[in-house]
């Protein structure tokens, strides 16, 4: 099969708009190439050259999907076969930008298990043929071959984003971060203090709440901008054993998860999402996933009562009782902290003595009470629990994070030491999955727990595993029989 033949000025235009950029800087730089209309002549030609380009990639470029696999051969000087078992098919996702959808083409991005790129992009098919072949894809996953007659499954609604919690996102995604760092960068950027006001300090505590009141207003407006388009229309579905999802204003992404490729769940409240009693749901699969926050974010804010309602409906996790770790650990943070702060009075200190500064340096001292209410929420907000079929961690102070983990669903299981936690006979267990290896993920894991309850915990998660491989390896063997004779009683015309 062909590409849709609009994807010939569609490409041919992208490419001339990555060009523009580049041909107005040289043109800026080099009147003697005719202003405007030497621009106007070379866009012209290059749309020219693009668009003969693109016409023998179009003739080029097949695809051709079969029961098992998507083939797709391409490429204009040299060609390119692939074979991609559906098996591997890990998301199916349709993108459509505003001039796609008034022109009716969409294109088709595929990820597969272990890859750390979209394993094929589709540029550009039609509106239909794209959710054709992402129904035919789920439906081939399923077993079920193309001439088998093929039911309307019932598509059940999970949920719908409001405007309410579109306005909420945009207030929730701001970073907290920023207020403690404009404390720090407000003297660098900002000279002048030292001119205006005989005591740095003070001029600092004077303009630092304005500065930060500005900052979250900013940062309120754009994050709210960035929801409004990425997140509107947000609904999430499920359709037999797939979720399936919508969203974007401008750029238009729909896609599925396929439940039986779900890793990990999450659970993210930052400390304004806390406050309001909000959360928000990630599902993680394995292999890559470009659009992180389309492919992967099953719910971007809700009530948190209803986000941990939708969590169990995919994996049906008990209620959570977490044991936090030891006081020592705390007593840890207590000691880390305590020494950054030190540092902060002591270089306050030394600039206000040694140089010609002169400022409040005490205030600093401050900091000194302030590290050990940072311990104290940093431990408080760590904890584990280990349950009959997922082991459940949650770590975080800004951004808290509750990760439900299946056990069927761990790679490697451990144990490990710094040389600081050794001194207090803590560890950390780190279960990783197939979803968390990646260069940017983190593994899940439980932070500084006692050195002898991590390996009770280690060999707890291995063994649970064995037995869940088991057990589900089991179920599969029986069901099989089970198809196998349903399909045999059809034949012969007698029951099973």
């Amino acid at each position: 099969m062909k590409l849709d033949s609009l994807s010939i000025p569609i490409r041919a235009g992208e490419s001339v708009v990555r060009l523009a950029w580049i041909l107005i800087f040289i043109l800026i730089g080099s009147p003697a190439l005719g202003g405007a209309s030497g621009f106007a002549a070379i866009t012209i030609g290059w749309f020219v050259i693009a668009l003969a380009y693109q016409l023998v990639y179009y003739q080029r470029f097949e695809y051709e999907l079969s029961d098992e696999t998507l083939d797709i051969a391409s490429g204009v000087v040299s060609r390119r076969n692939r074979e991609i078992p559906l098996g591997r098919v890990q998301n199916v996702d349709i993108s459509r930008n505003v001039v796609q959808r008034a022109l009716g083409v969409a294109q088709i991005n595929l990820e597969t298990a272990g890859g750390s790129s979209t394993e094929a992009s589709l540029r550009y098919v039609s509106f239909e043929e794209a959710k054709r072949l992402q129904s035919e894809i789920g439906q081939r996953k399923r077993g079920r071959a193309s001439t088998e007659p093929t039911e309307t499954a019932t598509e059940r609604e999970l949920f719908a984003v409001t405007r309410k919690e579109l306005v909420l996102l945009g207030i929730v995604g701001i970073d907290l971060r920023l207020l403690s760092i404009v404390t720090v960068i407000l003297p660098v950027i900002s000279p002048s203090l030292r001119e205006r006001f005989a005591d740095p300090l003070v001029g600092l505590a004077v303009t630092a709440p304005l500065a930060a009141a500005a900052i979250v207003a900013i940062t309120a407006l754009i994050s709210g901008f960035f929801a409004l388009t990425s997140y509107h229309g947000f609904r999430l579905a499920r359709q037999n054993d797939e979720l399936l999802y919508e969203r974007g204003l401008f750029q238009r992404f729909s896609g599925t998860i396929p439940l039986e490729k779900v890793q990990t769940l999450t659970i993210s409240e930052n400390l304004i999402a806390r406050r309001l009693r909000y959360a928000s749901l990630a599902v993680e699969t394995a292999g890559y996933a470009p659009n992180d926050e389309g492919s992967q974010s099953a719910v971007p804010l809700a009530d948190r009562r209803r986000v941990f309602d939708l969590a169990r409906s995919i994996e049906a996790f008990d209620e959570i009782a977490f044991e936090r770790p030891p006081k020592r650990a705390r007593e840890r943070y207590v000691v880390r902290y305590g020494i950054v702060a030190s540092i902060a009075v002591l270089a306050s200190f030394t600039a206000d003595r040694y140089t010609g500064l002169t400022f409040a340096w005490y205030v600093t001292l401050a900091l000194l009470p302030l590290a050990v209410v940072a311990a104290h929420l940093k431990w408080s907000n760590l904890g584990y629990d280990v349950q009959s079929e997922y082991i459940v961690l949650r770590e975080g102070f800004w951004t808290r994070t509750i990760t439900i983990v299946p056990y069927y669903r761990v790679q490697t299981v451990l144990d490990s030491q710094t040389i600081f936690q050794r001194g207090r006979r803590l560890s950390s267990l780190v279960v990783d999955t197939a979803g968390s290896s990646g260069l940017t993920s983190r593994p899940p894991r439980a932070l500084d727990i006692d050195e002898t309850r991590a390996a009770e915990l280690r060999e707890t998660v291995a063994d649970r595993l064995q037995e869940t491989v088991r057990r589900r390896r089991s179920q599969r063997r029986r069901e099989r029989l089970r198809s196998m004779e349903a399909a045999l009683s059809d034949i012969s015309g007698e029951p099973a």
